[in-house]
């Protein structure tokens, strides 16, 4: 498996994503709960002088895995947005979605 990287940078990507799915860009997504509760979690979570914290680790591998499956559920959404719900599409049309042209018929046939 790949390493995590840095909390905080796990975190700014959340917070990313966080901002991405609130929607419109007048409503603002720091008035959360799932903001503020992000911010709680990782600032309880945090390594201090006074503690060693195994719980941080399982705390950043989570958030990591919940950021992967963000980033892939907007993705996908962004997917089905582009090649879906078009309806029947002409051959010409779905060659040219993968690259390919129809080959012309001797005698200017099409």
């Amino acid at each position: 498996m790949a390493a995590l990287g840095s909390p905080l940078r796990t975190l700014r990507g959340l917070l990313r994503e966080l901002r991405l799915a609130s929607g419109p860009p007048g409503r603002l997504y720091r008035d959360t709960a799932a903001y503020r509760h992000l911010l709680a979690a990782f600032r309880a979570h945090r390594v201090t002088s006074e503690k060693l914290c195994r719980a941080q680790q399982e705390l950043h591998f989570q958030a990591a895995t919940y950021l992967c499956l963000l980033r892939s559920v907007r993705h996908l959404a962004a997917l089905h947005h582009e090649y879906h719900g078009r309806g029947e599409r002409s051959p010409e049309e779905v060659a040219g979605l993968v690259g390919f042209r129809l080959p012309q018929q001797p005698g200017g046939k099409g």
